[in-house]
């Protein structure tokens, strides 16, 4: 008899173990669940970054700073050297025709242009941004390149009330403050 012959009368699924019914199951009167506890209770469990009474480490550490992450300008980043291959020459190059040729993923960033690779064909580019390196290698080729306004807080600004996302909106029910001016 082989393993595989085995498996195949026994079944694909290992029976569940079944707690509860009884001493003589071997798994009654606790049910696994040991003595007392929170773990021995229904919904007892002990979540992430529990010290079991002591304050945690993310509560003992201070908090101090600003963190610019949440308003930085993010980029879809290309090279000059990876347009040669996918552009004729004379071609525009802009956000949609890099999606296009897989270059980049989609449009929710600007595209920044660097100077990485060697660029020979007269190409028009239009981006959010170029590295000082691009734009000669670019220019050197016969190319033209046109950079695009770029809006910081495109995605932060909620366009119903023009405030950032993250603040919180004016409470109409709390009076202005006194010396403050509507």
């Amino acid at each position: 008899m082989m393993i595989h012959e085995i498996t195949a009368q026994v079944g694909p699924h290992k029976k569940r173990k079944r707690i509860g019914r009884g001493e003589s199951s071997g798994h009654g009167k606790t049910s696994t669940r040991g003595t007392k506890g929170s773990g021995a209770r229904a919904g007892g469990e002990i979540h992430v970054g529990s010290e079991g009474g002591n304050m945690p480490l993310f509560r003992r550490i201070p908090k101090r700073g600003f963190n610019n992450n949440y308003f930085a300008q993010r980029f879809s980043i290309i090279n000059v050297g990876d347009l040669e291959p996918h552009f004729d020459n004379g071609a525009t190059v802009d956000a949609s025709a890099l999606i296009a040729k897989g270059l980049i993923r989609d449009e929710k960033h600007p595209v920044k242009v660097l100077g990485n690779g060697e660029l020979t064909k007269k190409l028009s580019i239009v981006a959010g941004k170029f590295s000082k390196q691009a734009a000669d290698k670019i220019a050197k080729a016969g190319g033209t390149i046109q950079t695009l306004e770029l809006d910081r807080n495109k995605n932060k600004v909620n366009p119903k009330n023009g405030r950032f996302k993250s603040q919180k909106p004016a409470d109409p029910k709390k009076p202005a403050k006194a010396g403050t001016k509507k």
